[in-house]
């Protein structure tokens, strides 16, 4: 693990342990929330990159686009 991102690991945890009030014995679940939540970022980060239509709002999944009725 580099420790550029470790460090960031580090800061989160801490962050989450202050804001559930300083529990004792939490440190493991406080790090590897923390870890889930920088992969998360970092993976978010990377599609972002590779995103050719960033920006772009696509319809939901599952829906069809609509089709005009023919009219005789």
């Amino acid at each position: 693990m580099n420790l550029e991102r470790e460090k960031r690991i580090e800061q989160r945890a801490y962050a989450l342990w202050e804001a559930e009030g300083y529990p004792h014995g939490k440190h493991e679940d406080h790090w590897w929330r923390a870890a889930s939540e920088i992969d998360a970022e970092e993976v978010g980060r990377e599609i972002g990159k590779r995103s050719p239509r960033r920006g772009v709002t696509t319809a939901k999944r599952g829906t069809a686009p609509q089709r005009k009725k023919a009219t005789a």
